[in-house]
């Protein structure tokens, strides 16, 4: 009798075992995520990746497009695809240093040059949740010898305020032997009060200094520079380890950090120095990899950076004061003639990056190059036929 109870308690007890199991590895294979749900995040933002099985058909149509892409066009970058908040395609191709034939792989960190933009307007939204600022707020509250007196921080977000552009100003007016900070900048703009494209609001025109002030704000309102306020904010609580902002003859160049480079003759390839406008951060110098930017969306759209409210307003295409529409929320562009896209391409001294967003296919897909790559357009469009022909998840 007792070793019969016996048989009984240890048939209980593998059924339940089995029974665990079985639902543990079901979810961590299908890995279909609800969109209210914090898309799969865990405690150290670690990247989860689908089974290899249902992968393999995709990946290998990818790792073919980008092998062609590097031999034929000079791609040299590193990508990754993410659907429904897990990882479908992680790969890299080309060198990181042409001259010593070092490889790009997964630490390779990429000036993602206009894509920094997204950083600048989320710290913007920060700030605002937390009560520091809002977006009605004249840039003349923060800084008082502001020419541009009518300029407010909601035109400056969706490229609406008319300011001239600080290239010139840097490259024509700037007499001293190291390039301008953002405070720097500031103080030009306010001495020399070159003309306004157009009144605050009246239309829209993409915008570096818009980028560069409010970066600008938001080192006078934290106490921070640009830099330590995204690290505090930001890049550590999402893991991002390997992001940082990094400003030219000001900051000391960190491991695996990459320079931009140009093709020379259709055979070599020649470093880009940095230029007058590269001490300047808000519009540009945010330094990235392909993971931690995936990082960076999952955080941003799970609520772990601002709130459901803020990121809406991100998402949304701005306005004129004629209530006409722009195609520029906060940091992203935005597409929705047919399928909404989420976006932002960058190009500065070599990088060329790319990050999209297409939810309607619960799609990210995530570009960042080095060698002066000029078809982002077309390749991420090949990239999503791909994935939407080749990979299909299996029925719940």
């Amino acid at each position: 009798m007792k070793r019969s109870v016996n048989i009984r308690y240890f048939l209980l007890i593998i059924f339940f075992v089995f029974n665990s199991f079985s639902v543990s590895t079901s979810n961590k294979d299908v890995g279909f995520v609800d969109k209210n749900a914090n898309i799969g995040l865990n405690a150290d933002m670690a990247l989860e990746y689908y089974p290899e099985a249902l992968t393999k058909d995709v990946s290998e149509k990818l790792d073919s497009v980008f092998k062609r892409f590097n031999k034929r066009y000079d791609f040299n970058g590193s990508v990754i695809v993410a659907k429904k908040g897990k990882v479908i395609f992680n790969n890299q191709y080309g060198y990181a240093d042409f001259k010593k034939k070092i490889r790009i792989d997964e630490s390779s960190v990429f000036q993602l040059a206009s894509v920094s933009k997204q950083f600048t307007a989320a710290a913007i939204m920060i700030l605002k949740e937390k009560g520091q600022l809002d977006l009605d707020d004249k840039v003349t509250q923060f800084y008082p010898d502001f020419p541009y007196t009518e300029v407010r921080l909601r035109h400056l977000l969706n490229h609406t305020s008319g300011l001239p552009k600080y290239f010139w100003l840097a490259e024509h007016k700037w007499e001293k032997d190291y390039p301008p900070s953002n405070a720097e900048m500031m103080d030009m703009l306010a001495s020399h009060d070159v003309q306004r494209f157009f009144s605050p609001g009246a239309n829209f025109d993409y915008s570096n200094t818009g980028y560069m002030v409010l970066a600008s704000v938001i080192e006078k309102v934290s106490g921070k520079s640009f830099g330590d306020f995204l690290n505090d904010e930001i890049f550590t609580p999402l893991h991002m380890d390997h992001s940082f902002v990094y400003r030219f003859e000001m900051d000391e160049i960190r491991d695996n950090q990459l320079e931009g480079y140009r093709l020379y003759k259709r055979r070599w390839h020649a470093k880009i120095s940095g230029t007058v406008n590269d001490a300047v951060v808000g519009d540009k110098n945010v330094y990235s990899t392909t993971e931690d930017m995936l990082k960076w969306v999952r955080g941003l759209n799970s609520g772990k950076v601002i709130s459901q409210k803020s990121l809406e307003e991100m998402y949304s295409k701005g306005e004129t004061k004629y209530n006409r529409k722009v195609p520029y929320g906060f940091g992203f562009r935005i597409k929705d003639d047919a399928d909404k896209v989420i976006y932002h391409n960058g190009k500065w001294n070599g990088f060329s990056t790319s990050l999209m967003q297409y939810p309607e296919d619960d799609l990210v897909v995530i570009t960042l190059e080095h060698s002066n790559y000029t078809s982002m357009k077309n390749l991420n469009k090949i990239v999503k036929n791909i994935v939407n022909e080749h990979f299909v998840l299996p029925a719940i």
